[in-house]
This record gives structure tokens, C-alpha cells and sequence, in this order.
């Protein structure tokens, strides 16, 4: 992923106003990111942690959408996969994420869901630079760039729902 400004990063939110945009946390060290290691930026927000944040290219445009976690999370025993880039967690690792539609869709109250890796951090899982643990990704035939394109083409099916 190409580095972001601030800027850039709070104009490409679909889901909220540019007032919501301007007021949310935006991460502190966007200069220091392992930007040619992402294929999205994501993040949570530290002051409230029922929101997160992601930015993607789609279609050569950037999109930002703001993402909500479910107020009340357990820690369970099992393990969950992200249905980004298919790393699974024990526990919490993976939460239910939901985002407001964009546009009219999106002020009637249609959202639309997903189960990630609730830190965000799916492009360093699947580069092998950040692990849950063992046993956390499968062992595939892909390589890794194959699976970080499939990882892309599940994010950008996401944010097309998200569009319509």
C-alpha cells in the first residue's frame, strides 16, 4: 500500500460525514507504518473500543470505511477465522465487524458484516511478520502473493457491498 497523509486518510470515509471524519482518531504513526507490508490500513480506535477503522484502494480510489465491534464481547475457548485473509484466533481474535452502508442505504440503517481479525492486522499475518500463535494459518499450496491477492479480492467484495 502506497503511504497516507491524515488528509487523505479522512477523505476516503464512504460510511460517515466529513464531520464524523474529522473528529475520529486517526493512528499517530502513520509515518512509521510498514506501508509496502499492508495491503489495507487498519486500526482501532484507542478511545473507544467499539470502533475501528479501515482504509483500501478500490478500483484505483481510496476507500475508508468506519466499522463497529459488538458492545459486549466474551472470550470464548474456540478458535475463529477471519474471513479476510483466513488466520485463525483463539479466543476474541476474530470479532464480528459491521459498517454502515454508504449513501441513502446507509441513513435508513443498513450496514453490512464481517468477521476480521480484530486487530486489523491481516496483511502482517499473512506475510508472517505477526502470529496468533500456533496452528494460527493453515499451511497452503498458494504463495504468499496469491493469498494476499485473494485476501485483496475478499476486502474489495467487502467494500463493494458497502457501495451498493
Amino acid at each position: 500500500m502506497r503511504p497516507l497523509t491524515e488528509q487523505a486518510v479522512r477523505d476516503s470515509f464512504v460510511n460517515c460525514s466529513r464531520g464524523e471524519a474529522k473528529r475520529l482518531a486517526t493512528p499517530r504513526d502513520l509515518g512509521e507504518l510498514p506501508w509496502d507490508d499492508l495491503d489495507f490500513l487498519g486500526w482501532r480506535d484507542p478511545g473507544a473500543p467499539d470502533r475501528s477503522y479501515l482504509v483500501a484502494e478500490l478500483e484505483g480510489d481510496l476507500v475508508g470505511v468506519a466499522l463497529r465491534l459488538p458492545s459486549s464481547r466474551r472470550g470464548f475457548l474456540h478458535r475463529s477465522m477471519c474471513s479476510l485473509c483466513l488466520t485463525t484466533h483463539p479466543g476474541g481474535g476474530v470479532s464480528l465487524m459491521t459498517a454502515r452502508k454508504a449513501g441513502a442505504a446507509g441513513r435508513e440503517g443498513n450496514s453490512v458484516g464481517i468477521y476480521v481479525c480484530a486487530d486489523l492486522a491481516c496483511s502482517l499475518y499473512l506475510r508472517g511478520k505477526r502470529s496468533p500463535g500456533p496452528g494460527s494459518r493453515f499451511e497452503e499450496s498458494l504463495t504468499t502473493e496469491q493469498q494476499i491477492a485473494r485476501t485483496v479480492g475478499h476486502l474489495s467484495a467487502f467494500l463493494a457491498k458497502l457501495r451498493d
